[in-house]
């Protein structure tokens, strides 16, 4: 798995970006896809304190919220850039909700779908190089300084 960074901001390149919302998506084997917030995200919301997610059975079309998260600076949703049906929920979350902060491609999914047209909607999507130069574009156009990690990130190594 590939890491760059770009402000001390870390971009997965194995994950399709909906690069706007700042949400991944991870494919995987059986079909499912895992969905979290990126480190950017992270960043700019500073220590997360919670985080709600919808039920497991709970559809959701592309653009929905999938959770809400509230940090000491803003409270927002996390939109989901695919369709489909919730069929897990993050319960580590629960016990450790700072998760979205250090490990936000990892520990920190934050539900998992059962998506309806997942061909279709991850050509809206980017990954590899493409999403490490769209991140780039946004963050110079958008003005972030630097990601900003909490005490017991993950380490990603630059490639």
């Amino acid at each position: 798995m590939g890491y760059t960074k770009i402000n001390e901001c870390v971009i997965a390149k194995d994950l399709y970006y909906a690069v706007e919302d700042n949400t991944w998506v991870r494919v995987h084997d059986d079909g499912t896809v895992y969905i979290g917030m990126t480190d950017i995200a992270q960043s700019l919301a500073g220590p997360i304190l919670h985080a709600k997610a919808k039920p497991v059975g709970k559809a959701r079309k592309k653009g929905r919220p999938i959770a809400t998260v509230e940090s000491g600076k803003w409270v927002g949703p996390i939109k989901t850039p695919i369709s489909g049906e919730i069929v897990e929920v993050n319960e580590e979350l629960a016990a450790d909700v700072q998760l979205l902060n250090k490990s936000p491609y990892n520990k920190g999914w934050v539900v998992r779908m059962q998506p309806d047209n997942l061909e279709e909607e991850l050509k809206d999507m980017v990954t590899g190089d493409e999403a490490v130069l769209k991140y780039k574009e946004k963050i110079e156009r958008d003005g972030i300084e630097a990601c900003a990690h909490i005490e017991g990130t993950d380490s990603y190594e630059e490639e």
